[in-house]
């Protein structure tokens, strides 16, 4: 089932958008789009752990103190 949504895009994603402007969305290109979000997912969470791992560098932790 298809859902419309609005979004908020960088100016130059609206302006490939605009290049393409009068195409239909086709059903062969959904799976493009789906492959895209799954990739920027993965993106987003690899940046997140990286975050995390960095900053739980500077702080030792010892055995007890997981313990505990």
């Amino acid at each position: 089932m298809g859902h419309r949504v609005n979004v908020i895009v960088q100016d130059d994603v609206l302006g490939a958008a605009k290049a393409h402007s009068g195409r239909r969305t086709q059903p062969n290109r959904q799976p493009a789009l789906r492959e895209w979000a799954r990739k920027r997912c993965r993106l987003d969470a690899v940046a997140e752990m990286d975050r995390l791992r960095a900053n739980s560098a500077a702080k030792t932790v010892t055995t007890a103190e997981i313990v505990r």
